[in-house]
């Protein structure tokens, strides 16, 4: 038992919830180990005399008076090199040490690997035995606090910097070494008010506590997808947070796996909570192979995966997402960009409900435990572009995606309802464009984005000043469409007045031309900004050419079996450098093409 450890025994174990007695000075949050396969858990209860915990793992088998060993430390995450490539369950054990046991993850105990612990049991969170190349850049004597950079080491690409852990406080460098060191070694010392602090390559954190910042900065550009939909309609702010809600089939991982991929994000956290083990498994086989279209390197290297399928036991679908978030924070306080996805919290919130019940707590909204609220907005708060600790100070962000899975695509469902009131961003995808095959499935009229108004400088810079003008006119097209349907459903689209029928046409072009994107096509699956725009002003002009060719005596089956429509139309696959340029030729045609042309 290790320092500081008390000890207990098991006087209940109602699934994955204990309850324990002879805790007498646990804590709150504090890991525990349960039972002789020393199966990891959490105190998340103290009544009197009994603690309830919450078992990781599986807990069959376990019987009353099996021993409890507290460890007097909350769940922590292991931080620091060799965490880029690697994929983890949701309590950070290496799943390729885990895959040992065999293709399924066996009740702890009942599997294991010849002369180790059995799989699943011992919550290892080894970041591995290799060995870094280290450069220090701080010298002894130096003062130094929480945040400061002692040196670097390279990790694929990136240029991994080693920090001062943000707790260890203010201090002097007392030694510093340079040299190849495994996560473990001790690097140096730093000598503090509390006395002399080891340094090394990784350090632990709790994954529950926020990593401090020194402030918190407002949005002033956005976090770019390569997805038309999101980047010119609804973007979402660098450091800001987004929810995807979507009914079965509706497309939600496949888009969180195109942010994933072509997200100018420097880090991607992807988190599979509870999802279906063949989802998690495409996503694993996969991802190895994919090219960071930034680098050309592999996309892994810049890459966390945490995998906590839906197989695996419920009680750890909490803390896969709030183990995200804290390696998410870890490379924020480097100074990076990061991309955290979480896919989805809404079996996150499956898991409270499960366990909210076992623990007798009166339900919430359809059987939530009342502080789902509060659980969801602890986890979007850890969001957002930040001034970090450390001399100098960085900036850096975590922008949150998280699907949402409603029970039959009813947004009104609680889970949707407290995401809403969280996020900056709603991508609702829409089951009917789902099934017409329009993907990605963003329902424009439910959609929105709040970082419009403190984004438009940012657009109006790199983009065109227009920007906010022609996205407005997208929109407003698009709404008038919904409108002018509702009119054709009860007298035909034949009665309509021809400026409506021209809108209808041009808002089919948005549709099908602009906001529909192939994620699996090689040159459809991300465009550039410029890009972008210019086939969205092209996709307009033909709107401006539909309206002026009618006023010059054209009938509207003509123009809209212009070739020059059908050229528009195949313009979303066109490759090469002078894409957008030649964009900008089209809608200049378009705008002014002649009837004669339509003959």
């Amino acid at each position: 038992m290790s320092a500081g450890a008390s000890g207990g025994s098991v006087v209940a174990a109602v699934g994955p919830v204990v309850r324990a007695a002879g805790l007498a000075e646990a804590i709150v949050g504090e890991v525990v180990r349960v039972g002789p396969r020393r199966l990891l858990g959490e105190i998340i209860g103290l009544d009197g005399p009994l603690a309830t915990i919450q078992v990781y793992e599986e807990t069959g088998g376990l019987e009353v008076g099996d021993a409890v060993e507290a460890s007097g430390a909350p769940l922590r995450a292991r931080l620091g090199p060799g965490l880029l490539g690697a994929t983890f369950d949701g309590l950070q054990r290496p799943l390729d040490r885990l895959a040992a046991a065999g293709t399924w993850l066996l009740m702890p105990g009942l599997s294991g690997v010849a002369g180790e612990p059995p799989a699943g049991s011992t919550g290892d969170r080894s970041l591995g035995p290799r060995r870094w190349s280290f450069d220090a850049e701080r010298d002894p004597g130096d003062p130094v606090g929480g945040g400061d950079t002692l040196g670097a080491v390279a990790e694929g690409r990136l240029r991994h910097r080693i920090l001062v852990p943000p707790d260890v406080g203010a201090g002097t460098l007392v030694e510093l070494a340079s040299g190849d060191f495994t996560v473990d070694d001790v690097i140096g010392f730093v000598e503090t008010a509390r006395g002399l602090v080891e340094l090394h390559l990784a350090h632990d954190w709790a994954i529950r506590r926020p990593r401090p910042v020194r402030r918190r900065l407002g949005a002033d550009r956005p976090l770019l997808t390569g997805q038309r939909v999101f980047d010119m309609l609804f973007p979402i702010a660098q450091g800001g947070a987004a929810v995807i809600p979507g009914g079965f089939g509706t497309g939600k991982t496949v888009v969180e796996q195109s942010v994933a991929r072509w997200s100018d994000a420097d880090v991607v956290v992807y988190v599979g909570c509870g999802e279906r083990g063949n989802e998690m498994a495409e996503l694993l086989a996969s991802f190895p192979d994919l090219v960071d279209p930034r680098s050309g390197a592999p996309l892994l290297e810049r890459t966390v995966l945490i995998a906590n399928t839906s197989n695996m036991p419920v009680a750890a679908r909490e803390a896969s997402v709030q183990l995200g978030v804290t390696i998410a924070e870890y490379f924020r306080d480097q100074g990076l960009h990061v991309a955290l996805l979480a896919d989805s919290t809404s079996r996150w919130a499956e898991a409270l409900r499960e366990i909210g019940g076992r623990l007798e707590e009166l339900p919430g909204e359809e059987g939530f435990p009342a502080y789902l609220g509060s659980r969801l907005a602890g986890f979007y708060e850890r969001a957002g572009r930040v001034e970090t600790l450390g001399t100098p100070a960085r900036v850096g962000s975590i922008s949150l995606v998280g699907a949402v899975s409603p029970p039959g695509g009813d947004f009104s469902e609680p889970v949707t309802q407290a995401s809403l009131r969280l996020a900056g961003t709603f991508w609702a995808l829409d089951a009917a464009l789902a099934h017409a095959r329009h993907f990605p499935a963003v329902g424009w009229t439910a959609s929105y984005s709040l970082h419009v108004d403190a984004l438009t400088p940012w657009y109006r810079t790199h983009v065109d000043p227009s920007w906010a003008d022609r996205r407005a006119e997208a929109i407003g097209l698009l709404a008038r469409e919904r409108q002018l349907l509702d009119i054709v459903q009860l007298v035909g689209a034949d009665a309509l007045p021809d400026a409506d029928r021209v809108d209808l046409e041009t808002a089919r072009l948005v549709r099908e031309t602009f906001l529909q994107q192939h994620a699996f096509d090689p040159v459809d699956a991300a465009r550039p900004l410029d890009v972008q725009f210019a086939l969205l002003c092209a996709v307009l002009a033909a709107g401006v050419g539909l309206r002026r060719a009618l006023e010059r005596g054209a009938t509207l089956d003509q123009v809209v079996d212009s070739p020059l429509l059908a050229e528009l139309r195949r313009a979303r696959y066109w490759a090469g450098d002078d894409v957008a340029s030649r964009l900008v030729e089209l809608a200049g045609r378009l705008e002014t093409f002649e009837p004669e042309v339509a003959r």
